[in-house]
């Protein structure tokens, strides 16, 4: 049940959520999850609701136990995910008047005014910034 709960997070993790400056793709910070951590994560993290928070905390409270290699990569992995979210969400405020303006979306919907915004004429710096930032480019 947890192998399976395990894929299953790093399947989410992979999946396109609300949030590149020295960020690693959520699929990336998955896969060095689970290379680095995932044997401490099948024996101490049974049980364990996967997302990241409680992940986190799962494997903050069992550092005795942890590889000296997940112990020196797992909250740097965390902290690049956390980076990856608050990029996507910057994402709306960075490129309101593109959303707005060039695509006739809404900031309510980023995600789907995105590919318009990438492919618009006119996008201000900031607003490109931000989608690279965000790993939408």
């Amino acid at each position: 049940m947890v192998r399976g709960g395990f894929v299953l997070f790093v399947i989410a993790l992979t999946a396109p959520s609300l949030a590149v400056a020295e960020t690693m793709s959520f699929g990336d910070s998955a896969a060095q999850l689970a290379k680095t951590c995932g044997t401490v994560i099948t024996a101490n993290c049974r049980g364990v609701n996967l997302d990241s928070n409680r992940l986190k905390e799962c494997l903050t409270r069992n550092q005795d136990v942890m590889t000296p290699e997940c112990k020196s990569s797992y909250l740097s992995t965390f902290d690049a995910i956390q980076k990856r979210i608050a990029a996507r969400v910057t994402v709306a405020n960075a490129c309101t008047r593109e959303i707005v303006k060039l695509c006739n979306g809404s900031t309510k919907e980023t995600s789907k005014a995105v590919p318009c915004v990438i492919a618009a004429k006119g996008v201000s710096r900031n607003c490109t910034q931000a989608i690279t930032d965000a790993g939408y480019q």
